[in-house]
C-alpha cells in the first residue's frame, strides 16, 4: 500500500477513534462529539445531520474520548472521559483515576465549549452589567375603517424587565388612542397614557422590598396628570421557574392635575398581590392587583387592576389580551368613577 494511502487511513482511524458514540436501546449508534446533556435529552454533533437531541431515556450506552464535565446531584462536578459499564458511568479523571456514578446522581453533562459557557453565563448573572439581562417587548394595535365614517384606533405599549440573584428592575407604558370622524365632525373617542416602574430588592428568597413609581393621563377621566410615588414590602408566597405569586403592602404619595385647575395631593396606604404564570411553552398570563386607601379623605380609595394573556408564536412574537382598569372613587365633577382599556394585538419580544 502506498505511503500517501497508509497516511489517510490512520487518519481516517484516527479521527473515529475520538468520536464520541451513543448508543441506543434500539441498537442504532450515532457518533460525532457529545455537547451537553440533562434529565430530558442528550446532544451530539454529527457532521452529516449537525446538533441531534435524543431522548435521554432512549440512551443505552455512551462512550466519549474527549473531556466531559458531569454535574452531580449533590453539587460536584467530575471531569473525564467516559464509559458506559454495567449500567453505570466510569468516569477515567486525569487526577483522581476511574470513578464510577449511577446514571441517576448525574444531573448534566457539558464539554468543554459548554462548560465554558455555562460558567461564563454564571458570571454574568453574578455580575451582571448594566445592559443585560433585560427582556422584554412592544405591543401594538391598530385599527382603521373608512367611507360614511372614518376610524382611528391606535393601541401602543412596552414593558422591560430586569432580574438578578439580588434585584429586580421593571418598567412599562401604555397607550389608547382613538378617534371617529362622521359627517365632518371629528371627535376623540379615547386618549389614556399610563407608564410606570418598580425596582424591588431582594432580602431572601421570599421576602422583598421595593419603590415605585407610576404617571397616568387620561383625558375622559379629566385628569392631565396622577404621579404617584411609594414604596413598601412583599412576600413571595410562591417563586419558581414557571409560577410566581407575591402579596405587598406600603405607602405612597398621590399627586392630581385635573381639568379646571383641580389639583389634589394626598397620602395612601397600599395592599396588593402579583400573579406571572407560565401556563405552558406557549401560554402565559400575568395579573396585578392593588388598592390605595385614601389617609387624607376619609372613605376614598384608588382601585388598579392590571391583567395581561400572551400566546407565543415564535421566538419573537407573540399575540397579547391586555387587560388594564382604573377606579378612582371620588372623581371630578362630570367625570366617571371607572376607566377600563382592553388592547388585542401582536407582540415583538426581546431579551438580552
Amino acid at each position: 500500500m502506498k505511503p500517501i494511502l497508509l497516511l489517510v487511513l490512520a487518519a481516517g482511524l484516527s479521527a473515529m477513534a475520538a468520536a464520541d458514540v451513543v448508543t441506543l436501546k434500539n441498537g442504532d449508534r450515532v457518533t460525532g462529539a457529545i455537547v451537553k446533556a440533562d434529565a430530558k435529552a442528550l446532544t451530539i454533533h454529527t457532521d452529516a445531520m449537525g446538533d441531534v437531541a435524543i431522548a435521554r431515556d432512549a440512551v443505552a450506552t455512551i462512550a466519549a474520548d474527549q473531556p466531559l464535565y458531569l454535574g452531580l446531584s449533590d453539587g460536584q462536578t467530575v471531569v473525564g472521559t467516559v464509559r458506559t459499564a454495567d449500567a453505570n458511568l466510569q468516569v477515567s479523571t486525569q487526577d483522581t483515576g476511574s470513578i464510577t456514578l449511577a446514571p441517576a446522581t448525574v444531573q448534566t453533562i457539558r464539554s468543554q465549549a459548554e462548560q465554558t459557557a455555562y460558567l461564563a453565563e454564571i458570571e454574568r448573572y453574578r455580575n451582571p452589567g448594566l445592559l443585560d439581562l433585560w427582556s422584554g417587548g412592544v405591543d401594538l394595535g391598530l385599527s382603521l375603517t373608512s367611507g360614511n365614517s372614518e376610524n382611528l384606533n391606535f393601541a401602543f405599549g412596552g414593558h422591560a424587565v430586569r432580574e438578578t440573584k439580588r434585584d429586580k428592575t421593571s418598567f412599562y407604558f401604555t397607550e389608547v388612542y382613538g378617534r371617529s370622524q362622521v359627517a365632518g365632525i371629528t371627535e376623540t373617542t379615547a386618549n389614556a397614557i399610563r407608564g410606570g416602574g418598580r425596582y424591588e430588592i431582594f432580602l431572601n428568597d421570599r421576602w422583598t422590598v421595593f419603590g415605585f413609581g407610576d404617571l397616568e393621563h387620561d383625558q375622559f377621566q379629566q385628569l392631565d396628570l396622577r404621579l404617584v410615588l411609594g414604596g413598601g414590602a412583599g412576600y413571595y408566597f410562591i417563586k419558581n421557574d414557571r409560577t410566581e405569586f407575591q402579596v405587598f403592602g406600603g405607602g405612597d404619595m398621590n399627586k392630581e392635575y385635573f381639568t379646571d385647575d383641580v389639583h389634589r395631593t394626598s397620602g395612601e396606604i397600599m395592599i396588593g398581590q402579583g400573579l406571572s404564570s407560565k401556563i405552558s411553552d406557549r401560554f402565559s398570563f400575568l395579573e396585578r392587583f392593588a388598592v390605595f386607601p385614601n389617609l387624607s379623605e376619609g372613605g376614598e380609595y384608588r382601585l388598579t387592576f392590571d391583567s395581561s394573556a400572551v400566546t407565543t408564536l415564535n421566538k419573537w412574537l407573540a399575540w397579547h389580551l391586555t387587560f388594564s382598569d382604573r377606579y378612582l372613587s371620588n372623581p371630578v365633577p362630570g367625570a366617571e368613577s371607572n376607566d377600563i382599556l382592553f388592547t388585542t394585538g401582536l407582540r415583538v419580544s426581546f431579551a438580552r
